[in-house]
């Protein structure tokens, strides 16, 4: 697979994570409903284990779109 191409996937893949993330989490302050709490912890457990898995690799989160959110204090 092409490096640019693998770079290009995982940076809009994690952009796109935080995005929905961030959106869920303002969801759930403004009603929280059950589905949306649900859909806000897959979406946590989603994030830190991107975040975990770049960080055992060297990766950093602006890379692959997941700087500036913290799991444990933005999605919870």
């Amino acid at each position: 697979m092409n490096e640019d191409r693998l770079r290009n996937y995982l940076l809009d893949l994690g952009s796109i994570l935080r995005e929905k993330a961030v959106a869920a989490k303002h969801e759930k302050q403004q009603n929280g409903e059950a589905y949306n709490i649900g859909y806000l912890m897959a979406l946590h457990e989603v994030v830190s284990i991107m975040q975990s898995q770049a960080d055992q690799f060297g990766i950093a989160l602006d890379e692959i779109g997941l700087d500036g959110i913290n799991p444990e204090v933005d999605l919870l």
